[in-house]
């Protein structure tokens, strides 16, 4: 196959689907890819250039398809492959590319891999995940923690040794030190690109990797620890994760998952889960030709609040530690409290920073009910699904809040099924459903439908530079330009009239 030009994805929106939590089809309470299908041209009416659909894969559904056992493989939950390849021709036909969530710095403890792995120290797939002897007193070895609490080493007593999980213990982590897996990896990433898929979404990208002597961690000073990757009462955020995740033998295997994309025209959006060296790997994984053409961090995914100083010291940093890189901004995803509730936003306000979010210099990502303003959904503790949640709770009350279903209209469950849906859905979001703020023409969705318009409209929002960003108390400006037009955008961020604009007003001027 001949290589393409692969610039689609430069200052185009992605739209994020759950599928999970998007539309059934088959009235089992949990939505299907069929469901998607029948939901894309809403989809399209967006404006949006692409879809992430987070993962469909065989799975024992543990962490919710992030836990793979079979690559090559629809979970009957969601349908069957023939449903997969409706989806894409559809897609396709409504100008939508298509881009789906690979997980492959882990698998599930039931992928035939570590089947075969853990039977034995001397079968050929031996070497595949990441074992290690114990210390001479039986315990783990080393240090290193897992996201979803406690050691992030497993005993198996089948070997005598532990492995490594850096999520669940049902999630043990793939040998990225073995070519063998990078092959096997890449063959499964052909596999897609083959069906007609135009990209992918890494999931935790920069976790690939480990330190292969397995040195300890080191402890990280009170005052420089960080709740963005993970909740303020995870012990993770104790450790500098120096040797666990970030390593630099990464950048080789990026750069052969590139060259297999270039031959398709495809593209990949990284997520870099990193508090300390973000932006640095930013730059190492998206700043270089021939890597990644797009990563996103965790600075709009956080509880910060998002106010005009925030975006600016953002971009400050941006400009010093990564100038070269290619990020993709988001506000609300599968993994955090919606940014409605984090930051507390009234209608008038998500409405400025959604405009603001799509007069960014990089690519957007949407998630899935953004658009009608949803908030974070209350969900009691027995209703709760997510094991992160579980592990944690209350101080932090896991994901589920984020990623109930979505609401089409007022019929049963929101349009979103007939039975029972696998999370409740609150009945705040009821008021906010597509079909009611499709006949409001002030709605969120239309001014959705707006602000992604108007990045379409103006070359210089979806590609140009970016410059001159001052802040003044609550007053954003920047600078938008390129060889067709420049652009002033002036965001009041504030409740309150402040320079020549009402609350929460963005103008866009064009000079």
């Amino acid at each position: 196959m001949t290589e393409k030009t692969v610039d689609w994805w430069k200052g185009g929106v992605i739209y994020q689907i759950y599928p999970r939590s998007f539309q059934d089809t088959t009235g089992d309470g949990i939505g299907d890819l069929a469901g998607i299908t029948q939901r894309l041209p809403y989809v399209a009416s967006l404006g949006v250039d692409a879809v992430w659909i987070s993962p469909f894969f065989t799975s024992p559904m543990k962490d919710f398809g992030y836990d793979v056992c079979d690559y090559r493989g629809v979970d009957p939950l969601f349908g069957r492959m023939e449903d997969f390849d409706v989806l894409i021709e559809r897609a396709h036909e409504l100008g939508l590319k298509v881009m789906i969530d690979l997980v492959m710095s882990h698998t599930s403890d039931q992928h035939p891999w570590f089947i075969e792995s853990r039977a034995s120290r001397d079968n050929p797939k031996a070497d595949w995940y990441v074992w290690a002897d114990p210390k001479p007193d039986g315990t783990v070895p080393n240090n290193w923690l897992s996201m979803f609490g406690g050691t992030s080493w497993q005993w198996d007593a089948r070997r005598e040794q532990y492995y490594l999980h850096n999520f669940l213990a049902s999630q043990p982590d793939l040998n990225f030190h073995n070519p063998e897996v990078q092959d096997e990896l890449l063959d499964m990433a052909k596999f897609w690109l083959d069906k007609g898929v135009d990209g992918f979404r890494l999931d935790t990208v920069n976790f690939y990797f480990h330190d292969a002597q397995l040195r300890d961690n080191p402890p990280l000073a009170k005052e420089l620890r960080k709740s963005d990757t993970a909740p303020a009462v995870n012990p993770y955020n104790h450790q500098s994760h120096k040797f666990d995740k970030s390593q630099p033998e990464n950048i080789a295997f990026l750069e052969r998952m590139a060259t297999l994309l270039r031959s398709y025209g495809a593209a990949v959006i990284g997520e870099i889960g990193d508090s300390e060296r973000a932006l640095e790997l930013l730059e190492e994984y998206t700043g270089v030709a021939g890597r990644m053409q797009m990563s996103y961090v965790f600075d709009f995914l956080s509880g910060q609040d998002l106010a005009a100083a925030r975006i600016s010291e953002v971009f400050e940093a941006l400009h010093s530690v990564a100038p070269n890189s290619w990020p993709c901004w988001a506000m609300s995803n599968h993994d955090v409290v919606r940014h409605i509730s984090r930051w507390n936003l009234s209608d008038q306000a998500a409405k400025a920073y959604a405009t603001v979010l799509l007069c960014l210099k990089g690519s957007v990502c949407l998630y899935q009910g953004e658009e009608l303003g949803l908030p974070e959904a209350e969900i009691a503790f027995e209703d709760l699904q997510d094991p992160y949640g579980k592990e944690f709770w209350p101080e932090f009350k896991g994901r589920d809040g984020c990623r109930t279903p979505m609401v089409w209209d007022m019929g049963v469950n929101g349009g979103f099924s007939t039975a029972k849906p696998w999370l409740p859905i609150p009945h705040t979001h009821l008021q906010r459903t597509v079909v009611a703020q499709e006949a409001d023409a002030q709605s969120m969705l239309h001014h959705y439908r707006w602000a992604i318009g108007l990045r379409r409209k103006h070359s210089a929002l979806r590609g140009g530079t970016m410059s001159d960003m001052t802040v003044n108390g609550p007053i954003l400006t920047f600078t938008r330009a390129d060889d067709k037009q420049t652009l002033e955008i002036r965001a009041n961020l504030s409740d309150d009239a402040a320079g020549g604009l009402r609350p929460w007003q963005v103008r866009i001027i064009e000079g």
